[in-house]
């Protein structure tokens, strides 16, 4: 709730102060100056891949892009003008947008690959527990980098899918860097991450016993690139041509993928080269961004069911 309010906190003080400008500056060379608010996470490698291959000069745009902490920042960031362009999962947007805030998808962000087994997301446990299936993780105590979110969403439709009933677990906010130490201690029953900490956590020993964004839809959208309605219309569609094409880039390029994540976060490289990426296909699955928003609706994360034709293009 602190992050709901304070997105909502940022967006009143804009409107108070009469919105801000949020064209993106010309350069003298043509170019449009755009600062993008992204994680540093490996979800996001197409646009960094995609600024290094000049897919966004080609659309006349000189491209920053500045790390944020999560899609709470990101979004705080775009309402406030100090972004042209953010990334934040389905979750949080649909959050905002049923908070009143005016963000508006243009692009897909990140997908799950749909694989058990071998996707960028797990629910993972001890190899000594006796948890050994989705509907035993009910009751336990489970950790999630961010209460009321896609994290225990995903996580309650593993359980559910699988015959367990979900409403008896305990969700522990804790980043994802922390939980696997906090598995390996027997502070919770089973944590969520996504990678890489779902490598690292099975090079320690732990065991996946759901992959929850594959349980929880087909070809589930994760996250995606949104703007504001301040953002011209034509910059707007530069953006999205130039994402579209690092996102096809980057899906069909998995080797240069993982050189990209060399250069903007710290994962080790004997790490990144062991990690389940996922999938980046151009258009965003709509369906599957309806289940989480219905599945969130159900489970009180939304607190009313929302169409998401309202956030897409």
């Amino acid at each position: 709730m602190r992050r709901a309010l304070v997105i909502l906190t940022a967006a009143l003080l804009v409107t108070a102060c009469g919105g801000t400008q949020n064209a993106a500056s010309t350069q003298g060379s043509g170019l449009s100056k755009v600062n993008a608010g992204v994680i540093a996470i490996v979800d996001t490698a197409p646009i960094h891949l995609g600024k290094a291959k000049g897919f966004f000069t080609e659309q006349k745009i000189d491209l920053t892009i500045t790390p944020v902490q999560g899609g709470a920042a990101a979004i705080s960031g775009a309402v406030s003008g100090q972004f042209q362009f953010a990334f934040a999962n389905v979750t949080s947007l649909l959050t905002a947008k049923q908070q009143g805030l005016d963000v508006k998808v243009v692009a897909n962000g990140v997908s799950s690959t749909g694989q058990q087994g071998k996707d960028f997301s797990a629910v993972l446990v001890k190899p000594d527990s006796p948890i050994k299936a989705p509907k035993d993780l009910a009751g336990k105590k489970i950790s999630v980098n961010q209460l009321k979110n896609i994290g225990d969403t995903t996580v309650r439709a593993s359980v559910r899918n699988a015959g367990g009933d979900p409403t008896g677990i305990e969700f522990v906010e804790l980043p994802f860097p922390d939980a696997p130490a906090a598995l390996q201690s027997g502070r919770v029953d089973a944590i969520w991450v996504v990678e890489p900490f779902v490598s690292q956590a099975v090079s320690q020993g732990a065991r996946p016993v759901a992959w929850n964004f594959a349980d929880a839809a087909d070809d589930l959208t994760v996250a995606m690139y949104f703007t504001t309605g301040r953002t011209d219309p034509d910059l707007t569609g530069r953006f999205t041509a130039a994402l579209r094409k690092s996102l096809e880039y980057a899906d069909a390029h998995p080797d240069e993928v993982r050189e990209a994540l060399k250069t903007y976060t710290k994962i080790a490289p004997e790490v990144i080269a062991k990690i389940y990426l996922p999938k980046w296909p151009a258009e965003v699955n709509k369906a599957s961004v309806q289940t989480i928003a219905d599945l969130a609706a159900a489970d009180g994360v939304l607190k009313e069911k929302i169409d998401v034709s309202t956030l897409m293009p």
